[in-house]
């Protein structure tokens, strides 16, 4: 497929800071440096996090309320927040640095049971030493590989099950390693599916000595039996790479071109903020380590609706019950960072379209300033018919195409992609995409044997069942700041005078007045909205709302006992709804990296505060229970979800009838050349492009 990128002038001279603007690399620099001198000079500091920390809301919105109205805006210090280890200790500590002043305003060393994600260098070093080790090189030589046989080592977050026996504990920070075997037959090729071959074997690595501090053996039957490293047996590979495939030969070019360039503009607020305007929309786009894209101060056609959005949190927790599978339960945001872990987006391949990217400045490991070219791309999309309706009287159809925004980006967390998007549209609505991809994280199994809490996906190879529970974040201000959650069910009337034959029914609007989760019903269409009760609708005197459309989804199936449920504490309700408060934006806590639980929404909404016309979060889950099949493997078909965010009594009439009319004119579509007819009753279209009807047959 081509594409065409558009090309966006920008301010050549750098702009002047904003308080949701991104930390410049410069600003990096500057933070790691402030906090380098708290410490002696020879003092080895690891950084894990050095990013803005967002102004105080009660601050940000007397700015954004002068910014809009084009009067002098307030001044905000600029601070960051930083997040270190004196490296190779458990020594970890929460820094605040003021910008604005050039100092340190706090250093907190945390507490027990607290960690801090993996990095980038720490996850490569940790490869290195497991497969180094002389214990794991000779458990390895008991295998008795091919010569030349190419081993690889992937660095799973240990997990949490509360014991603390010995070398068996989750209170220092360590890493699982899982072995798996490149392709004897092909070892030179380093993007060989090394999933299609694991091994049973399983280094366990200390985060602070970097050095293994034991070996496990994984299970490979029905049960929790292990069994000593012998000869293993090679089996045929299984790649995902094109050259391994017979490619199709008879897909044609379907090109995305939009002569006149692309609809939407971006301009710089700040050196590394973006402001995206777009057929009535207007919001600000940030990137951090963490959560990666990062929506600020969204509006349409002038009216406030979403003061920040985000991925919050996300949780897989596995099915497989033995150790040391038990532990398995990633959350790819907090242990990882979906900043962190995005993709360089290249122009046709991942966009197709007129494209526009944004790039990002992190940190490393040592706290420079790391780019990252080009982890979020900008584009519009034809999504279908947006409505339509032909008088049949007349004959004459009104039609106009639904053209969205999507702003995407693309993480990889070891073995799976996560293509993330937000998507708006013509009507005022607002969506939130996960595409899941990627490969299946694989174990070892014998061969000849299933187990019901997995999928053989190849030989000897076993893929366990698992979830993926997203939590989205929504800091709405729907037309105001002060919001409530509803929720509508439907149900039927009894039968009366009224209702003789028993085929009404109403629906019922409930308020939520304290912090709490909640759970859909669909049995009787509950539906929530988010809503200012204090704006009405001019024609049904109605509250201004947005409507919130999840999917269903299995929540957390782990019992409420076990350390996965406790740690993810968003899994269990489709929504929570909370007061706000500044510092509380992960659903699952702030550290994840091994937690414990107790520092997430559940535990919020448990305050029991106040939610009615007041400051309020929405936290929306969403996800689903992959039981993996065979055609997920060697790699994943895109599996799709979507939450989407409506007007409700928002507008006075469908705000998409000001869209164009869908003509040839402006879409110069074309017809198909077809050169072989088609069954019976089938159109032809001939070499011209003309369109014959061919008579079917009577079948009576």
């Amino acid at each position: 497929m081509s594409t065409e990128q558009v090309l966006v002038s920008l301010p050549q001279k750098t702009a002047p800071q904003h308080p949701l603007g991104p930390l410049t690399a410069s600003e990096i620099s500057e933070s790691a440096c402030l906090i380098k001198g708290l410490w002696p000079s020879n003092t080895n500091i690891q950084f894990k996090s050095i990013t803005l920390l967002e102004p105080k809301k009660a601050e940000l919105v007397p700015f954004l309320t002068a910014e809009h109205s084009g009067q002098r805006t307030p001044t905000i210090d600029r601070k960051s927040f930083i997040i270190y280890y004196i490296r190779n200790t458990d020594k970890l500590h929460e820094a605040v640095v003021s910008l604005s002043r050039g100092k340190v305003e706090s250093n907190l060393r945390l507490g027990p049971y607290v960690h801090s994600s993996a990095d980038g260098d720490e996850i490569l070093r940790v490869e290195k030493i497991a497969l180094e080790d002389e214990r794991v090189k000779a458990e390895i030589a008991k295998l008795q590989l091919p010569e030349g046989a190419v081993v690889v080592s992937d660095p799973w977050i240990y997990g949490s099950d509360g014991i603390e026996d010995g070398l068996f504990t989750d209170a220092q920070r360590m890493f699982q390693c899982f072995l798996y075997l490149r392709d004897p037959n092909n070892s030179s090729e380093v993007d060989s599916n090394h999933y299609a071959m694991p091994l049973i074997i399983s280094p366990v690595v200390s985060a602070e000595t970097m050095t293994v501090t034991r070996i496990d053996f994984l299970p490979t039957g029905i049960d929790n039996a292990i069994k000593e490293p012998s000869p293993y047996k090679v089996q045929p590979a299984n790649e995902y790479i094109p050259e391994a495939q017979t490619l199709r030969t008879d897909i044609k070019p379907l090109n995305v071109i939009q002569p006149e360039g692309a609809s939407f503009t971006v301009r710089n607020f700040s050196e590394q903020g973006h402001e995206i305007a777009w057929q009535k929309w207007d919001f600000k786009i940030g990137f951090n380590q963490r959560e990666g894209m990062v929506l600020y101060d969204v509006h349409y056609d002038g009216r406030p609706l979403f003061y920040r959005l985000s991925l919050s949190d996300m949780n897989i927790p596995y099915a497989d019950p033995r150790h040391p599978y038990h532990k398995k339960a990633a959350f790819d945001l907090g242990d990882a960072g979906a900043g962190i872990m995005a993709n360089n987006l290249e122009l046709g391949c991942d966009c197709l379209g007129s494209i526009y990217y944004l790039s990002a400045v992190l940190n490393d490991d040592k706290g420079e300033p790391m780019h990252m070219p080009n982890c979020v791309c900008i584009h519009e999309q034809d999504a279908g018919i947006g409505w339509k309706h032909t008088n049949y009287r007349t004959g004459r159809a009104a039609v106009v195409r639904n053209r969205e925004l999507v702003l995407q980006s693309i993480i990889t967390v070891s073995n799976y992609e996560y293509i993330l998007a937000f998507q708006f549209n013509q009507a005022g609505e607002v969506m939130y995409e996960v595409r899941a991809t990627g490969i299946l994280s694989t174990q070892p199994i014998d061969e000849g044997i299933s187990v019901p809490w997995g999928t053989v996906v190849h030989p000897g190879v076993l893929a366990a069942h698992h979830q993926h529970i997203f939590s989205l974040r929504i800091d709405p201000m729907i037309d105001g700041p002060l919001n409530r959650v509803v929720y509508d069910e439907a149900h039927p009337m009894p039968r009366s005078d009224f209702n003789p034959h028993g085929v009404g029914y109403t629906v019922k609007e409930t308020p939520v007045t304290t912090s709490c989760g909640l759970d859909q019903n669909w049995d009787v269409n509950r539906i929530f909205k988010i809503q200012n009760a204090g704006v009405k609708n001019p024609v049904n005197g109605k509250p201004v709302a947005y409507k919130i459309m999840a999917p269903p989804f299995q929540k957390m199936l782990a019992d409420k006992d076990s350390y996965h449920f406790k740690r993810a504490e968003f899994a269990d309700h489709n929504i929570y709804v909370t007061s706000y408060k500044d510092d509380e934006l992960y659903a699952g806590g702030k550290y994840t990296n091994q937690s414990r639980g107790g520092t997430g929404v559940r535990s919020w909404a448990d305050r029991k505060d106040n939610v009615l016309d007041d400051d309020i979060v929405v936290w929306v889950q969403f996800g689903i229970n992959h039981v993996p099949r065979i055609e997920d493997f060697p790699v994943m078909p895109c599996e799709i979800i979507k939450v989407a965010l409506k007007p409700v009594n928002f507008f006075d009439k469908n705000p998409a009838l000001d869209v164009p009319q869908s003509v040839q004119s402006f879409n110069k579509s074309v017809l198909a050349s077809v050169n072989h007819a088609q069954e019976s009753g089938a159109a032809v279209i001939g070499k011209q492009g003309e369109v014959c009807c061919v008579k079917e047959s009577s079948k009576l």
